[in-house]
């Protein structure tokens, strides 16, 4: 037997319930993984609120990603034996103290990377890569705008735009605290954007033009705004709605400027080897040369895991929260 966490219904936290059921067995190209360390993440809350953007069947085990070691491997595993540290993405399950993955997903662990950092790495900064790079097409010397920059995705996109060679990082927060900790991971230009004329002070920043490129995740008029702030030619790529507020659009205001909104949805990488192996190897690479940041937020035991929802969807948190279990 194991501990998990079970959604029987959509809705808030409490819906969260710990509860002990069999532990899974691999078969084929499977991998049993004791787990140790497991992601939170606004797509966990949009699962657990039936608002995801696939349809999440219930009873539903919450949980995406995941580190821990492989302790039994299937009759069809070659590539992986037991008493390996990896870390993984995975479709459910996660908030749990074992489960199985492919081993084709699987990530090892370098040696100097402690279960939290690594479980902090996958999801949100292959999100906050492929969002900057493939879907946003970000060029050298371009201005960049990061909303919710002190969050898991905002921290490492700061960073990972300047790597790729932005000129200008605008970085958004709802406090100095949070905008003081984007400025440590490089932003140039904070605004708090809980002041009602914030997108007037990104077009300031910008001299007039606007940005090239946006990440929006917060949707409604935060949505509507940031359009507002883009140059010509500039693209918006919204990968979330954490406000769970959508927004009325027009598309035909994108097209006297030659703007851009474009949708990204990480599961879509993950189905192409070609983008995700490449981009995995150079994240790994900038964190073990001390040229990326990981922040974690916070690590609190399974049991919290409806505690942990409640930090994450109150905007009050920094960076990575994680669970243990």
């Amino acid at each position: 037997m194991m501990k998990a966490v079970r959604l029987t219904e959509y809705g808030g936290p409490e819906v969260l319930n710990l509860v002990e059921i069999d532990k899974p067995a691999p078969t084929g190209n499977e991998v049993l993984i004791e787990i140790k360390a497991i992601g939170v993440n606004y797509a966990d809350t949009a699962r657990r609120e039936g608002q995801y953007v696939v349809k999440t069947p219930l009873p539903f085990f919450p949980g995406a990603e995941i580190a821990g070691v492989v302790t039994a491997v299937g009759d069809q595993v070659t590539k992986v034996k037991p008493g390996t540290r990896i870390v993984t993405l995975i479709e459910s399950g996660g908030y749990a103290e074992y489960a199985l993955a492919d081993e084709r997903a699987l990530i090892p662990i370098p040696e100097h990377l402690d279960f939290h950092t690594a479980v902090a790495l996958p999801l949100q900064g292959l999100s906050a890569y492929h969002i900057l790079k493939t879907m946003g097409r970000l060029e050298k010397g371009e201005s960049v705008l990061v909303h919710a920059a002190a969050g898991g995705v905002g921290t490492i996109a700061v960073q990972l735009a300047k790597l790729l060679g932005a000129g200008k990082v605008i970085a958004t927060a709802s406090s100095d605290e949070k905008l003081a900790l984007a400025r440590e991971m490089g932003a140039d230009v904070l605004i708090n954007y809980t002041e009602p004329d914030w997108e007037q002070q990104v077009l300031e920043a910008t001299g007039g033009k606007g940005v090239n490129l946006a990440l929006e995740m917060v949707g409604g008029e935060v949505f509507n705004k940031t359009v507002k702030c883009l140059a010509t030619f500039g693209r918006l790529v919204v990968f979330g709605a954490a406000s769970g507020e959508q927004a009325r659009f027009y598309p035909s205001s994108l097209m006297a400027r030659n703007q851009s909104v474009i949708g990204f949805f990480l599961p879509q990488i993950m189905r192409k080897p070609e983008l995700l192996q490449p981009s995995l190897v150079e994240l790994f690479t900038y964190l073990g040369a001390g040229k990326l940041k990981l922040t974690i937020g916070g690590v609190f035991p399974l049991e919290d895991a409806a505690k942990v929802h409640t930090l994450l969807q109150s905007r009050k948190t920094q960076g990575k929260l994680i669970l243990e279990p």
